[in-house]
């Protein structure tokens, strides 16, 4: 793999690390700071003329200075004349304003898939994407992982039963996915959101018996508002155990000290996104998504496959 080279910006840079230990090869050399007004000063060390290139960067928190890193990185690769650079997100931010819900709002998920085009990305690699629809918002090829089969991995090897709980109608397939795996029950929550990151659980659709283990799945957990309140839902129900399971945990606001107080046995997240020392709880999991991406960024390479990932 002598034309393989990965680079990483800020957001994640032990995840890209993680990549290229699994890959055996070091991690690009480059120089990405600030200069003294805040703009983003980039610098490519390594000589990458005709080589595949793949740029590891979560838009996460903080969304804006991670996405322009991102975006000067890939313009430096390609004036410095990579043969063919891949954008790996492990999560994509600005992905939940996929529609135009109401009049006069953005699209931010389109907005932000042409911004990755002009900057000159010839590939996508992105885990878990809000809506899978987004894939095609994107003019270039786009390689859209599941973390499902980390998940799926982890709760078999618990020799447990469970029910999947969808917290809501659009994570029904997900969901339904995931629990046909697990050989388990689902159940879905109807839930009302009368404004951005505030939401109410109405009631629950499905048969939830008492001492059983729930498993809430999600594809992100920000506020966790939504998550608590099914949590508290399944408890009065006389749920045994409560696990959260979600790829992206973004937890802003007080999204810890909601988990913390929740009925939450255990939330298990991934490393798309770092999780950062004050957001730490015993009862957080979190599971390596180093080994799947850099399966996929060896099958990118070497022109194979990506479907036997998704098994």
């Amino acid at each position: 793999m002598n034309n393989l080279i990965v680079f990483s910006g800020n957001s994640n840079a032990k995840l890209a690390e993680d990549i290229c230990r699994q890959l055996e090869i070091n991690l690009g050399n480059a120089e990405v700071s600030k200069f003294s007004d805040g703009e983003i000063s980039v610098k490519i060390l390594d000589n990458v003329r005709g080589k595949d290139v793949f740029v590891v960067q979560s838009t996460c928190p903080p969304v804006n200075d991670n996405l322009i890193e991102i975006l000067i990185i890939i313009d430096a690769l390609k004036r410095a004349s990579a043969k063919r650079i891949t954008a790996v997100l492990p999560y994509f931010g600005y992905a939940r304003q996929d529609r135009k819900p109401e009049p006069r709002v953005p699209i931010t998920a389109k907005l932000v898939a042409n911004l990755f085009t002009k900057a000159g990305a010839d590939r996508i690699l992105v885990v878990d994407l809000h809506a899978g629809q987004i894939q095609g918002f994107f003019d270039i090829p786009v390689d859209h992982l599941k973390a499902e089969p980390v998940f799926v991995d982890y709760f078999l090897n618990k020799k447990e039963s469970f029910i999947v709980v969808a917290p809501d109608v659009g994570g029904v397939e997900r969901a339904r996915n995931f629990a046909k795996k697990l050989n388990a029950n689902l159940a879905i929550i109807d839930k009302r959101r009368p404004k951005p990151n505030v939401s109410a659980i109405m009631h629950i659709i499905g048969k939830v018996e008492e001492e059983q283990n729930a498993i809430i799945f999600d594809d992100m957990i920000d506020t966790a508002g939504t998550l608590c309140n099914v949590a508290t839902a399944l408890k009065e129900k006389g749920v045994k155990k409560i696990f959260a399971v979600s790829s992206h945990g973004v937890l802003s606001g007080n999204a810890i000290e909601n988990i913390k107080n929740a009925p939450i046995d255990e939330l298990v997240i991934t490393d798309t996104i770092p999780l950062i020392d004050g957001k730490k709880l015993d009862k957080i999991k979190v599971l390596s998504m180093d080994k799947m991406l850099a399966e996929a960024i060896k099958r990118i390479y070497f022109n194979e496959s990506i479907s036997v990932l998704f098994k």
